[in-house]
């Protein structure tokens, strides 16, 4: 076998610099979710509390116990006193108001959580996955990395302080990324503005549920294509957002954390200025979608000569609006020829954008269909035909 490199595209047009972004927030990071490019990055692998952004964790977990077939959103999930509101914990912390023995159903939980923030509701989902929230913060470290979030740690389900909850932004933003992706069905749920939990059981927590209903995440009330994620709060910590905006079929990601301002207002504020900069300074070139033909490779003692390969999910390069497409070129690089038997969804090759002589983007070429290996007088077949120059 031997290496082909394939020259897919190239460009020479003008290019020009642009000018950096500014924050009053501690850490801020913004990707192009279709190409993972950074667009801004500030202190975005400083580990920080994450406060309540870390439920999205909690929420992941449950997501993936859903698509898994383990829970529905019908299911009912039982309040132990761990999550009551007459809870002490609770008091100051931003909750659903549920009370012990009560039932609660799946999707009335993930709504508590992304509208409310709920706390008691984390517990709930907890202790229902995992029998208590300690066990569960295992079962969110396994995730984290499973993710490939390979410094977040987590104390809790909820985000209340713990010295054992930090995140950096570059992973908040994984896992945004990872929800986005993989839950699809469910995700829309983040751009709920408004949810009244009709359960109550107390004229006290009636009375709390009347004048809690709106979502912390301001930037749904103040920015036309926000979609989510999740907000968070602590006195030591600050304001903290993730959130995704998708504007003219382009999605981008951002993070901000440590943000001294003071309120969810002047925190979409911020994120709202982050996400725009990003739509307004950079645009993306997507040179190939998944499903697409983009290279033919020879299959060693294949049943058919050749596989197909494509790409996985969008492969495409994020730029300034400014810069052309100079000293772009795309490669495919593969082994000519590959051995069979062949999978489909196999890993073929790669895929390569380079900007003058540096990689700048990269993904796995993967084969559309399967291609069996020939039977034995097939293969003996091949080797005279190889011998004889035929």
């Amino acid at each position: 076998m031997k290496k082909k490199i394939f020259i897919l595209l190239l460009a020479l047009i003008t290019t020009s610099a642009h000018a950096d972004f500014s924050t009053r927030a501690k850490s801020a990071f913004l990707i192009d979710y279709e190409s993972g490019a950074e667009i801004v990055a500030k202190n975005a692998d400083e580990l920080m509390p994450p406060s309540s952004m870390i439920k999205l964790m909690t929420l992941t977990v449950l997501f993936d116990e859903i698509k898994a077939g383990n829970l529905t959103m019908e299911d009912r999930l039982t309040v132990s006193e761990n999550a009551d509101y007459n809870n002490p914990l609770w008091y100051p912390a931003s909750k659903i108001c549920l009370v012990t023995g009560q039932t609660i159903s799946v999707r009335d939980a993930i709504l508590g959580l992304i509208v409310l923030s709920g706390g008691d509701a984390s517990v709930v989902v907890a202790e229902k996955l995992a029998g208590s929230e300690s066990a569960f913060t295992e079962l969110m470290q396994k995730k984290a990395r499973e993710i490939g979030m390979t410094q977040s740690t987590f104390g809790n389900a909820s985000g209340l302080p713990n010295p054992n909850n930090l995140m950096t932004s570059r992973e908040l933003a994984m896992l945004a990324n990872y929800v986005i992706t993989n839950h699809p069905d469910i995700y829309p749920l983040f751009a709920t503005k408004r949810f009244e939990f009709k359960e109550h059981q107390t004229d006290w927590c009636r009375e709390w549920g009347r004048t809690h209903t709106m979502n912390y995440n301001k930037l749904l009330f103040t920015m036309p294509g926000a979609d989510g994620l999740k907000t968070g709060h602590t006195e030591d910590g600050g304001y903290g957002m993730v959130a995704s905006a998708k504007i003219g079929g382009r999605r981008l990601i951002g993070v901000i954390n440590g943000f001294r301002g003071d309120s969810h207002d002047a925190l979409a504020a911020e994120m709202k200025k982050l996400l725009n900069y990003g739509f307004t300074n950079t645009t993306n070139k997507v040179f190939y979608r998944a499903g697409d033909k983009i290279a033919k490779i020879p299959v060693w003692y294949g049943r058919q000569p050749y596989v197909i390969a494509t790409v996985e999910k969008t492969f495409a390069i994020t730029l300034p609006k400014s810069e052309g497409l100079t000293g772009i070129r795309v490669l495919a690089r593969y082994d000519d020829p590959i051995p069979a038997p062949v999978k489909r969804g196999d890993k073929v090759g790669e895929i390569i954008a380079e900007k003058n002589g540096e990689i700048i983007a990269r993904a796995p070429l993967i084969a559309m269909d399967k291609v069996n290996k020939t039977q034995f007088f097939g293969r003996v077949i091949k080797n005279i035909r190889v011998m004889l120059g035929i």
